[in-house]
């Protein structure tokens, strides 16, 4: 999630990630909130390209001049014309080289698993567009499936149940939270109909269990 700013035909990146997301309708007109990739792969490539600008800037404190080496994770199932996608924005935002890594060997090295040793390590990495498992041995990949089904099928699920069984009107911060509750009840959301304070508060439980029906 990335919040622009308009401004003059130009956009210009404010905040990056859960910042962004808090955002969600509580800006102005000029300030909007866009998801420049989906499903792990890049649907706004403008966007795109200011988001690793935002990025770059922010690592080398904000020094216009810098290019550095980039790594970008790319789902297992990126096709050919996806990845060339992500290398050619994250050159354009300024980078010298770009290197691409499959997400499941980005999770097994940042979990610490032995991904280089004659061994099987299995990953199951469920990012916010894609679901990667995988099995990793001696540096490589012997195995891997990507689903384009992630976290934010299961906000939306979660969004959805709460409006069918609640009649309210769920934020997606909310939903993200439900998500990641193990248990309690906060009652979140705003109810559509008229009549307030009526119907049963939800049950934060029955509604994380509810991402399972996309799946």
């Amino acid at each position: 999630m990335v919040a622009i700013f308009e401004s003059s035909g130009r956009n210009r990146v404010l905040a990056v990630g859960d910042e962004a997301k808090m955002m969600l309708g509580r800006t102005p007109g000029n300030i909007k909130a866009i998801r420049p990739m989906r499903d792990g792969v890049i649907a706004d490539f403008d966007v795109t390209e200011e988001m690793i600008k935002h990025f770059i800037r922010k690592v080398h404190n904000r020094r216009s001049f810098a290019n550095p080496q980039i790594v970008v994770c790319v789902p297992s199932g990126a096709t050919a014309v996806e990845r060339r996608a992500i290398q050619e924005s994250a050159m354009s935002a300024g980078a010298r080289r770009v290197f691409l890594i499959e997400e499941p060997m980005a999770a097994a090295i940042g979990a610490g698993l032995p991904v280089t040793e004659p061994t099987g390590s299995m990953v199951v990495d469920i990012g916010g567009g894609t679901t990667e498992v995988a099995v990793l041995s001696l540096g490589g990949i012997v195995y891997s499936r990507s689903v384009r089904v992630g976290g934010d099928k299961m906000d939306e699920a979660i969004i959805g149940h709460i409006r069918r069984n609640h009649n309210l009107l769920l934020g997606e911060s909310s939903a993200e939270r439900i998500k990641r509750s193990r248990h309690g009840n906060d009652g979140a959301g705003r109810r559509w109909c008229s009549r307030q304070n009526q119907g049963p508060r939800p049950d934060e439980r029955r509604a994380a269990r509810s991402v399972f029906d996309p799946a």
